[in-house]
């Protein structure tokens, strides 16, 4: 699988959403799976900007999607 720019918070929401369907997982069982509210993933998931990074990165875990940074060019790496 190609990887997938991630520029907002709608094109991640984008991302974890089609994740999650083509694992067969319902917003409910993805729930139950994270303790994090059905609500709260549909928001999520429709990539509300006031969503809580924490809760959006155990969604990634979860669901098995890794994020990568590239620092622009010229920025030295850790």
């Amino acid at each position: 699988m190609l990887p997938i720019l991630i520029e907002d918070a709608m094109s991640l929401g984008v991302v974890l959403r089609k994740t999650r369907k083509a694992l067969g997982i319902t917003q409910e069982e993805l729930s139950l799976q994270t303790g994090i509210s059905r609500p709260t993933i549909r928001s999520i998931e429709r990539g509300k900007e006031t969503s809580h990074m924490g809760l959006v990165l155990q969604i990634c875990l979860d669901l098995g999607v890794k994020l990568e940074a590239t620092p622009p060019e010229g920025i030295k790496q850790a």
